[in-house]
């Protein structure tokens, strides 16, 4: 892993699976015949403030040794 990605707790890694899952259910499901775009942006930033929250985490956990 490098060192900007944080590691993640079992619950964090769960999340992000949830999401991923429901990323590619979504992606199932668009209808790309008529031109259709699901918009997944809202998934996305869930993903991303999990990661965010690993790296804060992360973070205290330095500065308190």
């Amino acid at each position: 892993m490098s060192s900007n990605q944080p590691r993640l707790t079992t619950g964090e890694k769960t999340k992000v699976a949830w999401y991923v899952a429901r990323m590619a259910k979504r992606g199932i499901a668009d209808d790309r015949q008529y031109g259709g775009r699901v918009d997944q942006s809202d998934l996305q930033r869930k993903v991303d403030r999990v990661i965010d929250g690993a790296r804060e985490r992360e973070e205290r956990g330095r500065k308190g040794k």
